[in-house]
């Protein structure tokens, strides 16, 4: 059986998915995942780590916006109580962390999860966002990339 990735977007993909895990030999794998972050929640992230990477000195060094995102991801996955994997790094100076890093896998609600993070960490520092929070306090980020409403 060939490599599938179904997304359960109406009746007839969902029956195709059925039909995918029925042919399935045995040993087979089969992962679900919460639908993918928007677009928006991926816009609202990298402005956010923009803001960041221009207002903070972290610990005596200015980080660009990747090291700021691993930064967070690592938060996110505590915050998930997901499990970390540190191992020495290879001249025994530091650690690495060898956990999953990619922003892009992240579903919708680790998303929001992650921008909810950033926003408390940069609010905590006193960073200044791009987008001013608006007048009713309500996030700046727009709340669709907080929040999945249905």
């Amino acid at each position: 059986m060939s490599r599938h990735i179904v997304t359960l977007a109406n009746d007839r993909l969902r029956s195709k998915a059925l039909d995918y895990v029925r042919a399935a030999k045995p040993g087979s794998r089969v992962e679900f995942k919460g639908p993918k972050r928007s677009n928006d929640q991926n816009a609202a992230m990298w402005a956010m780590l923009s803001d960041l990477s221009r207002s903070l000195v972290w610990h005596g060094h200015r980080l660009d916006t990747e090291a700021w995102k691993l930064v967070f991801i690592d938060a996110l996955r505590r915050e998930h109580k997901d499990q970390i994997r540190l191992v020495p790094n290879i001249d025994l100076t530091g650690f690495v962390n060898v956990s999953s890093t990619s922003s892009s896998d992240l579903s919708h609600d680790e998303m929001r999860d992650l921008l909810t993070i950033i926003r408390a960490f940069g609010d905590q520092q006193g960073v200044v966002w791009s987008e001013p929070a608006p007048k009713d306090n309500r996030p700046a980020t727009p709340i669709e990339a907080y929040e999945d409403f249905c």
